[in-house]
């Protein structure tokens, strides 16, 4: 549906090998993240039935990711490790617009873009890690968040003029790739 502004140099899958369980930590964050924010978008719309419904299976799917990350780390002989701030997604929230209606395309279209980095990034780590389980779950992972991409577009799409979904959309992605370009490589999602 849409194609990021920006490319993930081969550094920062760089940072991620080096530091793979710091990157497992941060992931089983990034989805336990992403399952609360598809459990508030369905208790902010309740009167969206297509959103409600499409959100309550992302939340239960990226939980489900989330237990997956989980049982790796397990398998590590890790813990989750504490949430951290994350400054992408901290620098990204300064596209919402106020106006109501503007902030829900918004957070639609944010959540887009989100997950169609983490369908990029992930697929750069299932690339990089030699075979095994870890890398096949990384490959399905990113197969996930592509389908996840293309949903939020599509509620846009259902909610949205498309023109007005296809502009704003242009002006998030050029956003995201100015602030992707300024973030240092470490073993996180972002």
């Amino acid at each position: 549906m849409f194609e990021l502004k920006y490319n993930t140099p081969f550094e920062w899958t760089e940072a991620v090998l080096a530091d793979f369980d710091s990157f497992l930590q941060d992931h089983a964050s990034a989805e336990k993240k992403a399952s609360g924010m598809a459990t508030s978008m369905l208790s902010h719309y309740p009167d969206r039935e297509t959103l409600v419904r499409t959100m309550t299976d992302l939340a239960i799917e990226e939980l489900f990711h989330f237990k997956e990350v989980l049982k790796l780390l397990t398998k590590k002989g890790l813990t989750l490790g504490n949430d951290k701030k994350d400054s992408y997604i901290k620098q990204m929230r300064g596209v919402f617009r106020g106006e109501p209606l503007k902030f829900f395309l918004d957070r639609l279209l944010l959540g887009a873009v989100i997950e169609a980095r983490g369908c990029e990034r992930f697929g750069l780590v299932g690339q990089a890690l030699p075979e095994g389980k870890e890398k096949q779950f990384y490959i399905e992972i990113a197969e996930s968040e592509e389908k996840h991409k293309n949903l939020f577009v599509e509620l846009a799409y259902e909610y949205f003029d498309k023109t007005e979904v296809d502009e704003r959309l242009e002006e998030i992605l050029t956003f995201e790739a100015k602030v992707c370009a300024s973030l240092p490589y470490r073993a996180a999602l972002h």
